[in-house]
């Protein structure tokens, strides 16, 4: 696969990391068409991966201070431009009143993904596959953009012109997303199929918000992913619904006409047929759910975020070139590493060669680090990103000559196997047992489910996860007394 793809270092010539917005707004007027805006990197890398869009800049915002929140103001919410996935799972607000919206968020990618990938990000790349798009439309969300001349407000249905189209202009950053919190009656859900458990593009998603009044219904919005080329609403199935009861008649006319509102398309994950039938029985069920207020049905709690939040106390001058972090607890200048990902620069420039490289484009794990405390995808990471913080690889896994538990317990159980997805392996499976002493078994197959095995040994590799997590919990049970 790596050598159908484009090398990382021709993708872009220049590097920008502003520190404040005033400044990113200033550089984002001069409109460039070959500059691109870089946050989590989860969309953006792997189409520079890809050779699609290229581009001569990276504009990366994650240093602007005061763009990363989720917050409950009054009866709504606001997101932050550079909230990721993990924050809305994260957010006791948005469990207790965006319910479908953590729904989706959990749905995306792998934790490792959801660590770095932000819901702006999602909207901005404007695939109707994107999972957070249809619970905001189904919320009614707004978005905020900044630019230079001004600040506007933009509703959900307004912002997507076509298939990966915005109205976002070129000058202009998408800073907040904001929309009312589910309360007074209101219930939303959010469904997806996928080929897989983790790591799926939808085949179909459906999100639903539904206003009672007593148990009729006073308002619905039903949202459909993957049934045009931008997210759309069910409109004939929620005239139909305002004044009924959610019987098992009223929810399959409701699926009747739901289906009549999409034109689904055939394509490599499912054939129109296909679609339309799956989309039938999620409005059906869901409908269901709804009336028997079990919304939150398989929700997992408290979730997987491989996030610590440790920070570098390591001070550091703004960006210029030369990257100053602190890896595996030394403090070190990379140079020459501008252009390259974080896994480049940790392999070429650092000589660390633990996290390996399987796919480059965010789907084996192979090359999970911490950064600041969270386990990323370092292929999908611009290098510059780690200027200023704290990376750990697998050679800094160890104290010293004493084996990480989970390290040891892999050895005692022979779950090394051929050795090339273990790195990734152990630097996910080590941050749950940081984050969660006692894990159940769904949260271990959580923590790995975005690491590969290509030799399909997961039943080892699980048992030394249990095996460790046995062994680390009495210490931290000993720590807390």
């Amino acid at each position: 696969m790596r050598a159908a793809l484009v090398n990382f270092r021709d993708m872009w010539k220049q590097y920008l990391q502003p520190g404040t917005l005033a400044e990113a707004l200033g550089l984002l007027e001069e409109r460039d068409e070959r500059r691109r805006i870089v946050a989590g990197g989860t969309d953006i890398l792997v189409e520079l991966q890809r050779g699609g869009k290229p581009a001569d800049t990276l504009l990366d915002i994650t240093k602007i201070e005061g763009l990363r929140y989720v917050r409950v103001e009054g009866d709504e919410i606001a997101i932050g431009g550079l909230a990721t996935h993990n924050d809305i799972l994260a957010s006791p607000g948005c469990v207790t009143y965006a319910l479908p919206l953590v729904q989706a968020c959990a749905e995306i990618g792998a934790p490792q993904i959801r660590a770095r990938g932000t819901v702006a990000g999602n909207l901005l790349t404007a695939s109707p596959a994107n999972d957070t798009i249809a619970p905001l439309v189904a919320l009614r969300a707004s978005v905020t953009l900044r630019s230079r001349s001004g600040t506007r407000s933009v509703p959900i249905d307004a912002f997507f012109e076509g298939f990966r189209k915005t109205v976002v202009r070129p000058d202009e950053l998408l800073t907040e997303i904001r929309f009312k919190k589910l309360q007074s009656g209101r219930r939303g859900l959010f469904l997806k199929l996928g080929l897989r458990r983790a790591q799926a593009i939808s085949v179909i998603d459906v999100a639903f918000v539904v206003r009672f009044d007593g148990d009729v219904v006073r308002e619905a919005d039903i949202a459909l992913g993957c049934l045009a080329p931008t997210v759309v609403h069910a409109a004939s199935a929620q005239a139909y619904l305002r004044g009924k009861r959610l019987d098992a008649p009223v929810r399959e006319e409701a699926a009747r006409r739901a289906c009549e509102d999409a034109s689904p398309i055939d394509d490599l994950r499912g054939s129109a047929r296909y679609r339309a039938t799956t989309l039938a029985v999620f409005i059906a069920d869901g409908l269901q759910r709804i009336a028997e207020d079990r919304c939150a049905d398989g929700l997992q709690l408290p979730p997987v975020l491989l996030d610590t939040g440790e920070v570098s106390p390591a001070p550091h001058a703004p960006f210029a070139g030369t990257i100053e972090t602190v890896v595996n607890g030394q403090p070190m200048k990379i140079e020459g590493a501008e252009c390259k990902t974080l896994l480049e620069a940790l392999r070429e420039n650092a000589h660390l060669t633990g996290a390996k490289e399987g796919c480059a484009e965010g789907e084996c794990g192979a090359c999970t680090v911490w950064l600041d405390g969270r386990a990323v995808m370092s292929c999908l990471v611009p290098a510059p990103q780690a200027h200023g913080c704290a990376v750990t690889t697998i050679e800094g896994l160890a104290a010293g000559d004493r084996l990480h538990p989970l390290q040891q317990a892999y050895i005692d159980r022979g779950a090394v196997q051929c050795g090339f997805c273990i790195p990734g392996m152990l630097m996910a499976g080590a941050k749950l047992l940081a984050e969660h002493p006692h894990p159940t078994l769904l949260q271990h197959q959580t923590a790995i489910s975005g690491n590969i095995c290509r030799c399909t040994g997961y039943r080892k590799i699980l048992d030394a996860m249990i095996e460790a997590s046995e062994r680390i919990a009495p210490q931290a049970e000993t720590m807390r007394v």
